[in-house]
């Protein structure tokens, strides 16, 4: 009998990625989008999980509107939070496995070197608030669960990733000030979604000992001013014309949340574990540019 997965969410980049990537033999994906599970309405979510029967539960849906959270946090914590908990009590009824998705955001980023997964949390946004609560609420309601952290996600497709706003801005702009004292790592949404898969797969095959938390990004560190030279750099040796580029400090760039500085994630433990080995953020980063110009997302970059 095939292995079910059940991904709460539809339209993300994440939930997009993991509907395309390929699937082990014997396993069977479906995702479903607010219209048909919404996490909004938690006794229809556990309900409605609980009576699915299926074998894994990936929670790739989230209010991701970093900004917008400082003044809408009822509904960032009702999605975060409360949609998380009841993901986990719907799975947990029909004996499912959850793997809930979080950020680098729980952190605070003062610490100096990458955030380990038993590193104190300490969000400074609503966002990254709302998310650490999630977390805390599927580890009290559900034993069965592998809380996956993962940062500055992007793809080809997400048309709110900084790749995609790059892009955008370059078209219209001859000079762009971008910040340099934000300190993470780009993540693809093919790669994290291929390493759920992976996890996915090594729990249905009886893997008791990995569950709990988890960091995922590609590897190698970067500022979000290095990410976007590297685009550009990218771009200008593929014929296109580009904008000059500003390093500034966030000082100079004020936003309603605030950002942690640091939100390295050291990712050893799913290797030790899971044998997930990721690449590095600049291979995904040139694969992901070059599948953007390939579909013709780069034409107003002349």
């Amino acid at each position: 009998m095939a292995q079910r997965i059940l991904v709460a969410g539809h339209s993300g980049q994440l939930a997009r990625a993991l509907a395309s990537v390929p699937l082990p033999g014997g396993f069977a994906l479906e995702c479903r989008g607010r219209e048909s599970l919404d996490l909004m309405d938690p006794a229809r979510t556990i309900r409605e999980v609980a009576q699915s029967g299926v074998d894994i539960v990936i929670n790739a849906a989230a209010y991701t509107a970093v900004d917008k959270a400082e003044s809408e946090p009822d509904l960032a914590f009702r999605l975060n939070r409360d949609g998380a908990a009841a993901l986990a009590e719907g799975a947990a009824s029909c004996g499912a496995a959850l793997i809930h998705i979080s950020t680098d955001y729980v952190f605070d980023g003062t610490k100096p070197a990458p955030y380990r997964e038993d590193d104190p949390v300490g969000p400074v946004s609503v966002y990254g608030a709302s998310k650490e609560a999630g977390e805390r609420v599927v580890r009290e309601r559900i034993d069965r669960h592998v809380v996956l952290r993962t940062a500055w996600v992007y793809s080809p497709s997400g048309e709110g990733s900084f790749v995609r706003t790059m892009l955008r801005l370059g078209a219209e702009r001859p000079e762009l000030r971008i910040i340099d004292d934000q300190h993470g790592t780009p993540t693809g949404a093919g790669d994290a979604a291929r390493a759920m898969i992976a996890i996915a797969a090594a729990i249905a095959a009886g893997k008791s000992d990995g569950y709990g938390t988890f960091h995922y990004c590609n590897t190698g560190s970067t500022t979000r001013f290095g990410q976007a030279k590297f685009i550009f750099d990218w771009l200008a040796a593929h014929g296109h014309k580009v904008p000059r580029l500003t390093p500034i400090p966030t000082s100079a760039y004020p936003m309603p949340a605030r950002r942690p500085a640091n939100s390295v994630l050291d990712c050893g433990r799913i290797g030790e574990v899971y044998g997930i080995l990721p690449r590095a953020w600049e291979v995904s980063m040139a694969e992901c540019l070059s599948e953007i110009m390939a579909a013709g997302g780069t034409k107003d970059l002349t």
